[in-house]
């Protein structure tokens, strides 16, 4: 690809979405317009004004702040009708002038939908008005993209009786963490049972108990737990890539920042503002688990239903 870095979509003037490092806003996505950008120290910094942000308390002057593009995206897709969501569907939500991912939980009367956000563990309600498919800016490709929604594909009963396989007792999954310093981490575990409640008892495989005698065990929701994604050899990683990396036991999602030499790769992590050199043996191709598919930047697939 001759413009990793998708330089085309940050012109000056271009509508963007900025993702957020602040305490209490991580994992929301901004609207903003591109005023400038510059090259400095090997890496592109865009100068953009929020639309939605104000840097004074009076709501007049628009909040400008310097970004590293890994911090940018282009402005999603939208649906060109309104739609209706579906139990479990991954979607955005627009709350405190930001764009917040969570998972629907209640379908409701009045077009009306619960949304539980895995980062704070809140259920929230909002009208449909207030939603957009969940998508992922992926090396320079939204995922999932516009066509695949609007062939309106739903989730057929094969389907379900795959995921209903992929977490049945003694299947290997990875478990989503809600505790200070482990958000958005997977850690490998094993369903030991699935209880009357719908609920999953879990054996972790890395994590162990405060007294260090056993392996930690755990009542999970659906919401946090989903199948072990397959093993996958990846020649290279290329640059602003979508991965995740091993570290403190888990698994956690970062973007390529820099290629290093001798298999090794310079790893942002946008939750905490981190960079991390990982060897490439630590790395994995970055999938989403979505309405019982394995999603990444190419495809939609169900990997569970064919390895």
């Amino acid at each position: 690809m001759s413009d990793p870095l998708n330089s085309h979509y940050f012109k000056k003037g271009a509508e963007v979405e900025v993702s957020s490092n602040d305490n209490g806003f991580r994992g929301a996505w901004y609207a903003g317009t591109v005023i400038k950008s510059k090259n400095s120290n090997n890496k592109r910094l865009i100068l953009v004004e929020y639309k939605t942000l104000m840097a004074d308390e009076s709501g007049t002057k628009p909040l400008r702040e310097t970004l590293d593009v890994v911090q940018l995206r282009p402005l999603p897709p939208r649906e060109k009708r309104d739609m209706d969501f579906k139990f479990s569907e991954e979607v955005d939500a627009y709350y405190n002038d930001g764009w917040w991912e969570g998972v629907i939980t209640g379908v409701n009367p009045g077009n009306r939908y619960s949304v539980f956000f895995r980062a704070t563990r809140e259920q929230l309600e909002f009208s449909r008005s207030e939603l957009r498919l969940h998508r992922e800016w992926v090396y320079g490709k939204w995922v999932p993209p516009l066509e695949e929604q609007e062939e309106e594909v739903s989730i057929t009963k094969e389907l379900k009786l795959c995921n209903k396989d992929k977490l049945a007792k003694g299947s290997l999954v990875e478990v989503c963490s809600d505790e200070d310093g482990f958000q958005g981490a997977w850690f490998a575990a094993t369903i030991t049972e699935q209880l009357p409640t719908g609920n999953f008892l879990v054996k972790y495989k890395s994590l162990r108990n405060d007294e260090d005698t056993e392996f930690l065990t755990e009542v999970v929701d659906i919401n946090h737990i989903r199948p072990k994604p397959s093993d996958e050899v990846v020649d290279r990683f290329h640059l602003l890539e979508e991965v995740d990396a091993l570290y403190n036991d888990g698994w956690w999602v970062g973007v390529i920042s820099k290629v290093l030499g001798r298999k090794r790769y310079e790893v942002y992590f946008r939750g905490t503002n981190e960079e991390i050199v990982f060897k490439q043996s630590d790395l994995r191709r970055h999938l989403d688990w979505i309405s019982g598919k394995w999603v990444s930047s190419s495809s939609l697939v169900c990997t569970s239903m064919h390895r």
